[in-house]
């Protein structure tokens, strides 16, 4: 009730007169009383300002964001001074931290000081009754003049007629919507822009309730130059201030406006703390991001720390719907890779199990989708799937795609759940990328992002938590890495699992003598044969001393150390010990156990390798009908035992059947596994070789020009299969008469072997060989011979000393001194 100013009056008769200015009660007691009401004009105060924006940030960066929302307000119309045009409505959507507020008060700041924009309001749309209550006041200020009694109407009502004002008004105007949390909150509340009116929501949202009829600015993180420029400006005058430390800053906290903030804050009021040190604070896994920020009381007004941030964000997730399922999938998703984890990790049986677990109740697909998608909303991931449309209900159905998460909100998720929550979600996260690997098929890609996301979740655990689980998935990246053409980060990776397996299950665990297994095979794999062996050595004595001399892993092991010595260079030793280790596994497994009939594979192999191709050929033919009988013919086995057995009978003499039996091998290939599998390629390579040894050299060339456009096509360009077929190439044209352009191409050949594999590997020196051959072939016998000396010098630091590379790269050194030294005596004329 307003106030009201009471005078008296003449008296007349019994009666008396009263006047009142504004509005109010009068009560005369014992006598009647004659109200005459005069109602003052209230005025409005121009210009009108409700609200007030949070201050902006020091050294507050100007960025893309700012010309994008400036061009929204100005759609259509010529630009004025304030950058306030008419007919714009702009909703500023993105994730916690990113500046959506800071953008919305850069320009509202324009506008406050601006007396031409007649009103002004800035808003925390925290909730529906929030946005009621300023647009009341609003309309309490804007109104008076139009409506006297505004001030006394229901808030809902007046929040309408102040809507419906700033829709008809020709007054410049400014609303801002900060924060909107909902958009049944500001239903039927946003204005449509007026005549001269601008529009700016900010939210975290990405509903179409709020961006339809809007221009949207998907507000992301810093560029680069922009994370440089605010710390150079915040922090240029440190010590260590210098780019590099800015750059390592801005990436550990990935490039997130608010967290550089924040970071900035602790790091200035702390005077002796450098740039460098609070980034090694920050990658110590034992602090939080609440250890590393300024306390709640230090932080500017309107600003909470990250973690609160995103907390508030994670519960409205949680409460709009899915019974906390959000909060849960969120969990998984942060232990896995902030760039893309595939989405078939989180709809898989592990994951399904592990949430229906955690929620007490079954979860279905559809349920971690509509998780998924109402964390999506919140901006607290990115929801990027591959859809394809069903035809029963027009939906879409999420056949593959990816997550991503911001890699502060994973740390913020991590901490609250602490170590044992972060155990447990990795458990089930690294269950699920198990399950849904790519077992037994090439998916390059697909394995590719399923090793980033292990590697990621191995980096942000604690190996000390580790189930097996996490163990298998480690060693399937390892595997992956040497699929994929890369032996080396194979060894290099399975050495690390071996050792964080050391720590944390003991050197005699049955997943640590697994992994140092693998590890010893891709070792060989990498061109350090002999280090293999010793591996193999220790391993065989561990699991004798762990199972016994005839366990199935002790027999396995025993039979890859025999392997190893003969590609060590010592093929005897090699057979002496298969025959041995194939006799023990036919007792103890069974002459049709897949082990067994493995070893007796290895034992033809060094067979024929020692001078029996016969005996080789015969023993693969042998296997050939068993593994049929026991497999099938389609079996991946059966089919490689096939050509094995062309192989050792062209070394037995025999080419013009390999041809023919390898001809009719490839199509089967090609039909059961496709034609660039590796094994296919493999099989596509042997029956080029021997075509080129029967004597079509012409068409085994074509042949290997096919194959390596497929190899490079399908597999990595550095893929060891990929490399031999370039020096087989190379070979053959120089066989076919063009020894020069062998030398060009096995000159680059070399040069890539020795950055992917090494200057000690195998086949690293056995291309260095070809290229000296050729070399010498083409006339130059004088630096052919300066290159198989230093092959030789190699070999032997390398390889063994009677190791057939090397006593071939003697050989071979003899053959072209004797030429150079003898060269051919002109004709005489």
């Amino acid at each position: 009730m307003a106030d009201a100013v009471v005078g008296d009056g003449a008296e007349d008769g019994d009666g008396q007169h009263a006047f009142v200015v504004g509005s109010g009660v009068v009560v005369q007691a014992g006598r009647d009383a004659v109200v005459t009401i005069h109602q003052a004009t209230r005025r409005v105060a121009w210009p009108v300002r409700v609200g007030v924006p949070p201050p902006l940030a020091e050294h507050y960066q100007e960025r893309r964001g700012h010309a994008l929302l400036t061009e929204a307000l100005a759609a259509h119309r010529p630009v004025v001074v304030i950058g306030a045009h008419r007919g714009a409505g702009v909703v500023v959507s993105g994730l916690g931290g990113v500046g959506k507020s800071q953008l919305a008060a850069w320009h509202a700041w324009q506008v406050w000081s601006d007396a031409h924009v007649d009103v002004a309001v800035w808003l925390s749309a925290l909730g529906r009754d929030a946005v009621v209550t300023a647009y009341a006041e609003a309309a309490r200020r804007v109104l008076v003049e139009d409506d006297p009694l505004i001030a006394e109407r229901p808030p809902e009502q007046a929040a309408a007629a102040f809507r419906a004002w700033l829709a008809g008004t020709a007054r410049r105007w400014l609303v801002v919507l900060d924060d909107v949390q909902d958009p049944a909150d500001v239903r039927g509340l946003v204005p449509p822009p007026g005549a001269g009116g601008q529009v700016i929501v900010t939210s975290r949202l990405r509903d179409a309730a709020l961006t339809s009829g809007r221009d949207l600015i998907e507000l992301d993180v810093f560029t680069e130059a922009e994370a440089l420029d605010y710390l150079a400006g915040a922090l240029g005058d440190r010590r260590d201030a210098d780019r590099e430390q800015f750059e390592g800053l801005a990436g550990d906290l990935g490039w997130l406006p608010l967290a550089l903030g924040q970071a900035v804050a602790f790091i200035v009021d702390q005077p002796l703390l450098t740039v460098a040190a609070y980034r090694a604070l920050f990658a110590d896994r034992r602090r939080t991001l609440a250890d590393l920020a300024p306390a709640e009381g230090a932080l500017p007004e309107h600003q909470a720390t990250i973690a609160t941030t995103w907390s508030l964000s994670i519960d409205r997730a949680d409460r709009s719907g899915g019974r906390g399922l959000a909060s849960k999938a969120l969990r998984i998703a942060s232990v896995l890779d902030a760039n893309g984890a595939p989405l078939a990790v989180f709809t898989s049986r592990p994951v399904l199990g592990h949430l229906g677990r955690s929620a007490w109740r079954r979860v279905r697909v559809d349920d971690v989708l509509d998780a998924l998608t109402r964390l999506h909303r919140f901006n607290l991931i990115t929801l990027t799937p591959t859809a394809t449309s069903t035809a029963a209900d027009d939906r879409t159905h999420l056949d593959t795609g990816a997550v991503r998460v911001h890699a502060l909100v994973q740390r913020s998720v991590r901490d609250d759940l602490g170590p044992r929550g972060v155990s447990r979600a990795a458990r089930a996260a690294a269950a699920a990328m198990t399950a849904v690997w790519p077992h037994g098929k090439r998916d390059a890609d697909l394995e590719a992002v399923l090793r980033a996301n292990a590697i990621a979740l191995a980096s942000v655990t604690d190996p000390a938590t580790w189930s097996w689980k996490v163990y298998d998935l480690l060693k399937l990246v390892g595997e992956s890495l040497g699929g994929a053409g890369s032996p080396a980060a194979a060894f290099e990776h399975l050495s690390r699992v071996r050792e964080w397996a050391l720590q944390g299950l003991g050197r005699l665990h049955p997943k640590t003598l697994a992994i140092q297994s693998r590890r010893a095979a891709w070792r060989g794999d990498s061109g350090d044969p002999a280090g293999a062996v010793a591996d193999f050595q220790q391993l065989a004595r561990d699991m004798r001393r762990v199972w016994g001399g005839n366990n199935k892993r002790t027999l396995i092991a025993r039979r890859e150390l025999a392997r190893w010595r003969g590609i060590a260079g010592d093929p005897v030793a090699a057979v002496a010990a298969l025959e041995e280790v194939t006799a023990s596994m036919t007792r103890r497994l069974g002459a049709d156990h897949a082990e067994t009939l493995v070893a007796r594979s290895n034992l033809a192999y060094w067979r024929g390798t020692v001078g029996d191709p016969a005996g080789a050929a015969a023993e693969f033919a042998a296997l050939s009908a068993d593994y049929e009988r026991l497999f099938g013919a389609d079996h991946l086995d059966s089919l490689i035992t096939r050509r094995e057995l062309a192989k050792w009978r062209a070394a037995a003499g025999d080419p013009a059947r390999a041809v023919v039996e390898l001809e009719d091998l490839v199509p089967d290939m090609v039909r059961l596994l496709g034609v660039v599998h590796v094994d296919t390629l493999s099989a596509r390579s042997n029956l080029a070789y021997w075509r080129a040894t029967s004597g079509d050299v012409g068409r085994a060339v074509v042949e290997f020009e096919h194959l390596l456009a497929d190899s490079r096509r399908h597999l990595a360009g550095n893929h060891p299969h990929t490399l031999t077929t370039r020096r087989e190439l190379a070979k053959w044209r120089a066989v076919a008469g063009d020894p020069a352009r062998a030398v060009v191409e096995l000159e680059a050949l070399v040069s890539d072997m020795v950055r992917v594999l090494g200057v000690g590997h195998v086949d690293t020196l056995s291309a260095r060989s070809n290229l000296a051959h050729w070399r010498a072939v083409a006339g130059d016998v004088g630096r052919a011979v300066a290159e198989f000396e230093d092959l030789l010098t190699d070999s032997l630091h390398h390889l063994a000393t009677d190791h057939p590379h090397t006593s071939t790269t003697r050989d071979e050194l003899a053959r072209w001194r004797t030429v150079r030294n003898n060269p051919p005596t002109p004709p005489s004329l």
